[in-house]
């Protein structure tokens, strides 16, 4: 994970520093009109835009091996204070969607193995294959409109904690989750479809059918454990990309996490809340596939790493 993380660094201040725009005519205004050239130098020089990029870059990464992601530039508070207020609501959003996804995506999946070809079955698979085709941000759309606009049921937009309010806190999170988990469901669901679909042609599977065992045993007890591998793959990958899926959910509804913080400081280029953000969203990425690959060898005893 250390030289990905290096790459991951150098790629994320790299990419930003090439973004067009200036920061300085960000943080005064787009209109730089009557504004004194020699002010707008002295702003440059104290947050260090005037120093070579190698330079920026070297003082930028040597902070962040401290531990220190910086200053934002438009909310003047250090970038790891802005993180640990906003990661919490990311967290709680992409947690509730991969929750979502799985308790949705899985039964459904071994729904769809065990009557393969029936009703339930080609349901399932149209469901999935709308999940997968339909855009989110359009989902979501849709769901405001629907549920928050016609029926009044939900808010449109917000967030409330869960420790605030816990009633409120699932009202202002029923839409952003589920329009979130959806595509997560489809995935899930197929997945879980085919690994099962492979394990239930097995020998040891037709073994235990013969010896007399209920469907609800084999599929429980012998197929379901061996079908379980390539879909928590998926589980941990996607759960990676739920948190990069945060970021236009959480335009779309208002909810201040750490998406809707990325684009604002893309908006006002504030360099060091930006950079931080996205290098946190990459930890965080290379954390869950890490515990994925330690998940294999528990469910599996064949796998070691040793």
């Amino acid at each position: 994970m250390i030289p990905v993380v290096f790459f991951v660094a150098i790629m994320v201040f790299v990419v930003i520093h090439t973004l067009p725009g200036d920061p300085i005519l960000a943080l005064i205004g787009h209109d730089a009109t009557g504004v004194d050239p020699e002010a707008m130098a002295k702003m440059r020089h104290d947050l260090g835009l005037d120093d070579p990029i190698y330079v920026q870059f070297g003082r930028w990464f040597f902070n962040l091996l401290r531990g220190d992601l910086g200053t934002s530039t438009r909310l003047h508070m250090p970038v790891t204070e802005l993180i640990a207020s906003r990661a919490p609501v990311t967290v709680h959003l992409a947690l509730s969607a991969w929750l979502i996804g799985i308790g949705i995506g899985v039964p459904a999946g071994i729904i769809a193995a065990v009557k393969r070809n029936s009703a339930a079955d080609m349901l399932a698979t149209v469901a999935a294959m709308v999940g997968i085709a339909v855009p989110s941000f359009w989902l979501g759309i849709l769901a405001i409109w629907l549920f928050a606009v016609v029926l009044k049921w939900l808010p449109t937009a917000g967030f409330v904690g869960l420790l605030d309010d816990p009633v409120q806190s699932a009202r202002f999170l029923i839409l952003p989750a589920t329009t979130l988990g959806l595509h997560l469901t489809a995935s899930i669901m197929r997945q879980t479809r085919s690994a099962l679909l492979e394990v239930l042609g097995s020998d040891y599977v037709r073994t235990a059918r013969a010896k007399g065992l209920a469907d609800l045993n084999v599929v429980g007890l012998h197929a379901l454990k061996n079908a379980l591998l390539p879909v928590v793959t998926v589980m941990g990958l996607q759960l990676g990309r739920l948190l990069g899926g945060t970021v236009i959910t959480e335009t779309l509804f208002a909810v201040p996490g750490l998406g809707r913080t990325a684009v604002q400081s893309i908006l006002t280029r504030d360099y060091m809340a930006l950079q931080g953000v996205v290098l946190v969203m990459a930890m965080v990425v290379l954390v869950v596939n890490l515990l994925t690959d330690l998940l294999y060898a528990r469910l599996d005893p064949r796998i070691s790493y040793r």
